[in-house]
């Protein structure tokens, strides 16, 4: 039966906005021959015993919606205490607790809450209720071994990967404005002539100064200390010995010279007077 066109729309833009953004683990298919032909999948939430598959549920809207809620069963094969054995679903929102305001995601995300929280209070399933209530590994195993004969596929379902292929590439080319501070621009030094010494303004060094050595005689300086004797010839032919003083070992050369010379004009005066009383004693 057809909706109003109001509730068409309605339908029209609540399924656009869960193709474009859907809430995670549920995605919606649509037939392209009739849009009210449509299934929601449900991915099994982790650590509960439907991690790992995925749960189709088929929807059916009457004239009545959204006054009245559609009416929904899971075309997979679940071992759950609020599934039947033919999909059927019992929860609160799709009877008594149902609001105008509700749409078809507000029913996928209720689902998947009742796979982390089943309610054995109000099981369709007793079986599965009851192994819930007394033996809950047991119920897990159970529940685990129907989701992976019935559930789990070999490859994951292209609605989610073509999603998830969309999220790492939006993720990818997110940019997050990052404020780096800019570091200060600290201005050159200026440029510093320093004055160079010219020889007028340099300080002298000092001219270091010999070291101090004692004086030493040399051998053309000094005198023998012994008696020297001269050898002076008078007029009469005969040599004459002249005794000499002893010389200073520290007179230099011309001192002995002038020594010499004095000895000489002794020794010639000496001599001369000696002539002059042979002269007079000859005129005697």
């Amino acid at each position: 039966m057809s909706l109003t066109p109001a509730a068409m729309r309605r339908l029209m833009r609540e399924i656009t906005e869960l193709k474009n953004n859907p809430p995670e683990g549920i995605r919606v298919v649509t037939s392209e021959e009739n849009m009210l032909d449509l299934t929601g999948i449900v991915e099994g939430p982790e650590q509960t015993p439907y991690a790992g598959g995925y749960f189709r549920v088929r929807f059916q809207f009457t004239h009545e919606f959204p006054t009245a809620p559609p009416k929904c069963w899971f075309a997979t094969k679940i071992f759950h205490p609020n599934v039947s054995s033919a999909g059927e679903i019992c929860v609160n929102t799709l009877k008594k607790d149902w609001q105008p305001s509700y749409g078809i995601g507000h029913i996928l995300v209720t689902i998947k809450c009742l796979l982390i929280y089943p309610n054995p209070e109000s099981a369709l399933d007793e079986e599965a209720g009851k192994l819930l209530l007394e033996d809950y590994d047991a119920y897990c195993s159970r529940a685990k071994l129907i989701t992976s004969v019935h559930a789990t596929p070999r490859i994951r379902p292209p609605e989610f990967q073509t999603s998830s292929t969309e999220e790492e590439g939006e993720s990818s080319t997110i940019s997050i404005p990052v404020s780096i501070p800019t570091p200060a621009v600290v201005p050159p030094p200026p440029h510093i002539t320093l004055p160079v010494p010219t020889s007028a303004s340099s300080p002298r060094k000092p001219s270091p100064t010999p070291p101090s050595q004692p004086l030493q005689s040399s051998q053309a300086n000094t005198l023998p200390s012994s008696i020297s004797t001269s050898t002076v010839s008078s007029k009469d032919g005969k040599e004459r010995l002249s005794p000499l003083g002893t010389a200073n070992s520290n007179v230099a050369g011309p001192a002995a010279a002038a020594t010499t010379k004095a000895v000489k004009r002794s020794a010639t005066s000496a001599s001369s007077g000696t002539e002059k009383r042979k002269k007079a004693l000859k005129r005697l």
